[in-house]
């Protein structure tokens, strides 16, 4: 019997198995098909048994994944008989109150998706890094690349820290040490390629789409707390930056640091409509956006 590459002993000695995927990862590997469309609405799933085949993990980490799924309104009809079926509105992601507290990385591709569907797009933006919001456009160009999207305009404005402040993080456990501070740097390296492959991926629009795309990014004097979207004037996507002790590695050093992951920050939404508290918050983030844009911020340009 063969031995698979990876299992294959070395000097006698075998090779460490790859660690097995966790139910969330075969969740969010699934909620991708669903939200992509490879899984239709109305589709009868995979039974449990190939899907731990495929994902090369045991029944009950399929069974954790499809609970996931089945709370996020995504599947249906989950018994050990039968496989599940993805859930008729699978396709379009909750709103507002309907949409429950999600890691930002799974919620906010499929709101950004759904406000692609507007004519007219409106995306504004508060955070850190802007890697998040250009990782949930994927979603969007995809569908617009696939023909299933085509707004005639669309307008992002982003408000990211400026590079001549200094952070409140990153930074380094022991503080700034003279002028020299890597983990600045590294932020600022990563703030200016995100925004520029940002708006390079959008503008491209223009040309293979004829679709009118305007990108605006501005710099604020201070590091944002807290990271916002708003989409098209009537929903508000809301998370906290949780800083914690990390490290860094910078170079061939590794640097104790506080920062914060923006990509596993819960995002609440909140609706305009959706009763007097949500109407009144993204009404008030608006104001806030606004005010911000309009007076103390600052030109930001995208280079080192």
């Amino acid at each position: 019997m063969a031995v698979e590459p990876e299992h294959a002993s070395v000097n006698g000695r075998k090779k460490p198995q790859r660690p097995q995927r966790t139910h969330r990862e075969v969740a969010d590997e699934l909620r991708a098909r669903i939200r992509s469309g490879v899984l239709r609405p109305g589709q009868r799933m995979p039974t449990q048994a190939q899907l731990a085949a495929e994902f090369g993990v045991e029944r009950q980490a399929v069974r954790g994944a499809l609970r996931i799924l089945q709370s996020e309104h995504l599947l249906t009809n989950i018994s050990k008989g039968a496989p599940a079926t993805v859930a008729e509105r699978a396709d379009r992601a909750p709103a507002g109150s309907a949409a429950p507290p999600q890691p930002t990385t799974v919620a906010l591709a499929p709101r950004i998706a759904s406000a692609f569907e507007a004519e007219h797009v409106h995306v504004d933006a508060v955070c850190l890094t802007a890697v998040s919001l250009t990782l949930a456009m994927g979603e969007p160009l995809r569908q617009i690349y696939a023909g299933r999207l085509k707004p005639a305009k669309v307008d992002v404005r982003v408000l990211l820290p400026s590079r001549s402040i200094d952070l409140a993080f990153p930074v380094p456990v022991g503080g700034r040490q003279g002028h020299d501070d890597p983990v600045h740097e590294r932020w600022l390296a990563q703030r200016n390629a995100q925004g520029q492959v940002l708006r390079h991926n959008l503008l491209a629009l223009r040309a293979t789409h004829g679709i009118d795309v305007r990108v605006t990014f501005r710099a604020l004097p201070f590091t944002p707390p807290v990271k916002l979207y708003l989409l098209n004037n009537t929903e508000a996507l809301f998370a906290y930056y949780t800083v914690t002790r990390s490290e860094a590695q910078i170079g061939q050093e590794s640097l104790p640091t506080y920062d914060a992951q923006g990509v596993r920050s819960m995002l609440f939404a909140f609706e305009q409509g959706d009763g007097l508290r949500d109407t009144t918050f993204v009404e008030q983030s608006h104001l806030w956006f606004n005010a911000l844009w309009e007076t103390i911020s600052s030109e930001l340009e995208l280079t080192d």
